[in-house]
Formats: structure tokens, C-alpha cells, sequence
């Protein structure tokens, strides 16, 4: 006669043959979807540079040679110089999860000092250039002694800053324009940046040559260097950051102080590019300044994205701004579409940003 098994022992019985039983799931991170949001995710200026190429053989082919001459190709590089360089400025502030809403206004100001200090005051031209880069600088540490030591939120204290610098540029320099005529005659050196040399029929500027030199070698800062990773860091998670070793608020005082420093070399090439000293000049040069940076597909969370990126973003809006014109399109249409690139770049920031590394 067989011996019955009690319940208990039936039930661990049935509960080891079930637990042996492993259920399988379809892997959604072996997907051609998620592929691709891992590419892009490892490689963020990817994005913008696929639009900046589509951008340019979509013009292309609707204006045939008008587009794609040397001349126009080079002309939209001396059109973006000034929000490119600005652009680079506005990069590092947002990496570190912040934004600067005075580079403009620290840009413009920085002009109107090595102006004035020239011929106001009377001090060597070379001298006046340090002055207002020292005046950028100086500007760029009292934003970031106030966001990193004061721990203020940096949308207020650059939004406080853009005021006071814009009223100290209007008090200051009397709301006068000093010539391009006089700057010619008398101070060359501070057209410098505007300094034209011709590569076949391509006509390039020395401020052009200064963007892609400052791109690069922001490129290989961020990507290659302590200083940068940390940057990045911060922007990731500063309270992280600061348990591994990371002196936050020196980093973020660095970072806003190159970034004024930037603005300043962008004062100078802005007096290359119009010629003149205007206290009115580069009045949208934040805005620009963002649109590229979001456009090129840095994120407004900090801690991701490529200067790279950056500079493909300021060449979108160069392209789309000169395609457009070149159609006879209504400037309007450039403002609305540049608008859809900026949503769908935060659109594609947010999706990248919900992979698993």
C-alpha cells in the first residue's frame, strides 16, 4: 500500500516545480528603437547635426547653385559668428542645470567699454580690450559668486543681471555709437575680428575662424579634462558631485566666469562684424544664444550634451534664415519654423533622456 503524501509536502512539491519555471519577456532594450535612442543618447550632437544636413540639401535642392555656392555657404557662417560665440558662452551655463539670461547684455557692454576707454579716456587699444574682457569676466564671477555661494536660482539672478548690466551700457555710454569711420582711422584693432580673407570664392571672417577655433577646443576641455567632466557633474547632480569630491561652487564660479569671458571676446568680434561700437546692438543675442544651445540638442536639465551640438544648432538657424530669404519667403516663416525646431528638440531631449546606459 502507497504511502500518501500530507498537503504540505504536496504544496513545497508543486511550489519547487513552479519556481524552476522561468517566464520569458521580450527585451525592450534589444528593440531598433531603443538602438537608437541609446546611439543618440551616447552621441547628442547627433541630432542636430542630421537636421543641419537635411536643412542644407533640402535648400539645396530647391535653390540649386544659389544655395550651395561658396559664397553663400560662408556667408552663413559670418551670419552666425556672433550668436555662435555667444551660443558657446550659453552652453556651459546650461550644462551645469543653469541659464544666463546676460550674456547679451554682457556681450554688448564689454563692446561699449573697449570703445569708450579708447577713445573717451584715450588708452591704447590693446589695453581698452583687456579692460572689457576683464569687464565681461568680472560680470560672469558676480553671476556665479550669487548662484554658487549666495545659492541663489540662476534664472533670477541672470534676469536681475540683464537689467543692471543693460542700464549700466545705456548710463554709461550715453546711448552714443562711436563710428566705424572713426574705429577705422583710429583703432583698427578693434575691427580685428572682422578681417575678411578669401579660399577660393569662400570669404571667411577671422571671427569665424575664432568660433570654430572656440568650439573646438571647448570640445576637447569638456571632454578630456577634470575641469570638464566636472562640469559636467554638476549639471548631472551637484549633491553626487560634491560627495565624490567636486567643489561645486568652484566650478560653477569657473563656469560662469569663462562664460563671461566669451561674451567679451563676442563684444570684440561684434565690433568687427558692424564695424562700429552701438550700445543698441545685440539686443536678442540671449534669446539667439538659447535657441541655438536647445536647438543643438543640449539639455535645459543639464549634465548632457556636445558644444558640438551647439555650433550645428547656430548653423540650422544661419541655414534656415538664408534659405528662406533666398526663397522671398516672409521673415515670419523663419520665427515659426526655428519655433517647431525647438519644441521637437526638447521633444527628442526628453525621449533620449528615458534610456537606461
Amino acid at each position: 500500500m502507497s504511502k500518501v503524501p500530507n498537503n504540505r509536502q504536496e504544496f513545497e512539491s508543486s511550489l519547487g516545480r513552479e519556481t524552476e519555471t522561468v517566464v520569458e519577456f521580450d527585451d525592450p532594450r534589444t528593440g531598433v528603437v531603443y538602438r537608437i535612442q541609446h546611439i543618440l543618447h551616447l552621441n547628442p550632437s547627433l541630432v542636430p547635426l542630421i537636421v543641419l544636413v537635411l536643412s542644407i540639401a533640402v535648400f539645396g535642392l530647391l535653390l540649386g547653385s544659389k544655395f550651395f555656392s561658396p559664397f553663400a555657404m560662408t556667408l552663413i557662417l559670418q551670419q552666425v559668428q556672433i550668436v555662435g560665440i555667444v551660443a558657446a558662452a550659453q552652453s556651459l551655463v546650461i550644462l551645469t542645470a543653469g541659464i544666463d539670461l546676460s550674456v547679451g547684455a554682457i556681450m554688448v557692454l564689454s563692446s561699449v567699454v573697449m570703445g569708450q576707454f579708447t577713445f573717451r579716456y584715450g588708452i591704447p587699444v590693446p589695453l581698452a580690450v583687456v579692460c572689457g574682457l576683464a569687464c565681461g569676466t568680472l560680470c560672469g564671477f558676480i553671476n556665479g559668486w550669487l548662484v554658487a555661494r549666495v545659492k541663489l536660482p540662476p534664472f533670477i539672478v541672470t534676469l536681475g543681471m540683464w537689467q543692471i548690466v543693460l542700464a549700466s551700457n545705456f548710463l554709461y555710454s550715453a546711448n552714443e555709437t562711436i563710428r566705424s569711420q572713426d574705429i577705422a582711422a583710429e583703432a583698427a584693432l578693434l575691427q580685428f575680428f572682422g578681417n575678411k580673407f578669401s579660399i577660393g570664392g569662400a570669404v571667411f571672417t577671422l571671427g569665424v575662424v575664432f568660433l570654430v577655433l572656440l568650439v573646438l577646443v571647448l570640445a576637447y576641455v569638456l571632454q578630456h579634462t577634470a575641469w570638464g567632466r566636472h562640469v559636467y557633474a554638476v549639471g548631472d547632480d551637484p549633491d553626487a558631485a560634491e560627495l565624490s569630491g567636486v567643489e561645486v561652487s568652484k566650478v560653477l564660479i569657473s563656469v560662469y566666469m569663462l562664460s563671461g569671458l566669451i561674451c567679451a571676446f563676442a563684444g570684440w568680434a561684434l565690433i568687427g562684424r558692424i564695424g562700429s561700437v552701438s550700445p543698441t546692438a545685440g539686443q536678442l543675442a540671449n534669446i539667439e544664444s538659447i535657441t541655438a544651445v536647445v536647438i543643438g540638442g543640449i539639455s535645459l536639465f543639464g549634465g548632457r550634451g556636445s558644444i558640438m551640438g551647439t555650433l550645428f544648432g547656430a548653423l540650422i538657424v544661419g541655414v534656415f534664415t538664408l534659405g528662406l530669404r533666398l526663397l522671398g519667403a516672409d521673415v515670419q516663416w523663419t520665427y515659426f519654423l526655428i519655433g517647431v525646431l525647438i519644441i521637437a528638440a526638447v521633444a527628442v531631449d526628453q525621449w533620449i533622456r528615458r534610456v537606461s546606459v
